[in-house]
């Protein structure tokens, strides 16, 4: 066995490929898109990469790729949470520990040129990404941008040393099971507000930039205080923002507002995995792109992907109208299912706000940290 530095473009498609090879006779698993995961990983391209860096190994047996890994580490993370840690993400591997174990060697030996104190994943690249570990729910496919793998995968980690730092929950809830209440009382909830200068709408799709500047404001005071938190700076939550324009419906971005100054957002995405799940290997061409926007019509699940309002404003129901409004506007649409994710297993606000209208977790992933004191 040996392990590998890819450094060039071919060894970067092998990167990105081989997932599809390793769980290619599991129903549940969804290729990511090749061309977003080439931007994600392209220096050029992810502003990620401005100030922070990563290097991605792969792991060949017999002259066959049976593992992949990402070292990360992140600067700006370290300095807004006063901590110097490495990360690893994007961590795919077979079922046995010693290849896990020669990648994971990989990693620490990399972060330790930081001086870093700890390692901490997976992130892909950070929580603003793709991040956490799928420890419950294998027998559900992965809702759009959010993760999937093996169960065995904690079970390497586990042996290595590593140990639970955070729970991120989903939770979905169909239209058969939802409480109606929220949304039966949400006109009495806006008129309340109004009278006090707060009012809820829709994103306005002709001022888009405008929108996006004031949801970036609200993303970072509405989560500083967040475990895991760091902001994004302007160019990754514009490249965020660019990502998704392809997709946002209006009626899933929320906007909350008191006297014209924006306070809170909720952004709901349409679940497209429903249709890249059958798109060969991440592929949008030459007919993956045809499947994509034929398919988007009939999508009939959607992702709360985003729901935060500026703390000043908590618990005054601007988030029950929030899930109201998406609510109603789902079913209109003919949407019957909706996952709210990641949920911090301890956002005592939040997951009691989805359990009122009986939402269910269904999903657990897990975020894990290995002390470099340990033994490994």
């Amino acid at each position: 066995m040996k392990i590998i530095a890819v450094t060039s473009a071919s060894q970067q498609k092998k990167f990105i490929d081989f997932p599809h090879d390793l769980y290619a006779n599991d129903p549940n698993y969804v290729p990511e898109l090749f061309v977003g995961q080439r931007e994600l990983l392209s220096e050029k391209k992810n502003p990620f990469f401005q100030h922070s860096k990563a290097q991605c190994y792969l792991a060949y047996e017999n002259n066959k790729i049976v593992g992949r890994i990402a070292a990360i580490y992140n600067r700006n993370y370290n300095e807004y949470a006063n901590r110097n840690v490495g990360f690893f993400g994007l961590y795919d591997v077979i079922d046995n520990y010693e290849v896990s174990k020669a990648l994971l060697d990989k990693v620490v030996d990399w972060c330790k040129t930081e001086k870093v104190t700890a390692i901490v994943g997976p992130t892909n690249f950070t929580t603003n990404d793709t991040a956490g570990l799928l420890v419950e729910g294998y027998e559900y496919s992965p809702t759009v941008m959010m993760v999937y793998n093996k169960p065995y995968y904690l079970t390497h980690l586990e042996q290595y040393g590593f140990r639970k730092t955070k729970d991120l929950l989903a939770y979905e809830v169909t239209e058969s099971e939802v409480n109606m209440k929220s949304v039966k009382i949400a006109g009495m909830l806006q008129e309340r507000l109004a009278r006090k200068g707060i009012t809820v709408r829709e994103a306005n799709m002709k001022k888009l930039n405008e929108e996006i500047a004031g949801v970036r404001d609200i993303y970072r005071s509405a989560w500083d205080k967040n475990w895991g938190f760091v902001p994004a700076t302007d160019a990754e939550f514009d490249h965020l923002a660019e990502g998704l324009k392809l997709i946002i419906d209006p009626k899933f971005v929320q906007i909350a507002e008191h006297e014209g100054k924006m306070i809170g957002f909720a952004l709901a995405i349409p679940d497209i995995n429903q249709i890249t799940k059958d798109i060969k290997k991440g592929r949008l061409f030459p007919t993956g792109i045809f499947k994509l926007l034929m398919g988007k019509g009939k999508i009939k699940k959607i992702r709360i992907i985003l729901l935060g309002v500026v703390e000043e404003y908590r618990k005054m129901g601007v988030e029950g109208i929030f899930y109201a409004r998406i609510i109603s506007n789902g079913l209109a649409k003919g949407v019957h299912t909706a996952e709210a994710s990641w949920i911090l297993e301890d956002n005592e606000m939040m997951n009691k706000g989805l359990q009122n209208i009986n939402a269910r977790v269904t999903k657990r992933y897990r975020i894990l940290e290995l002390p470099l004191d340990s033994d490994v």
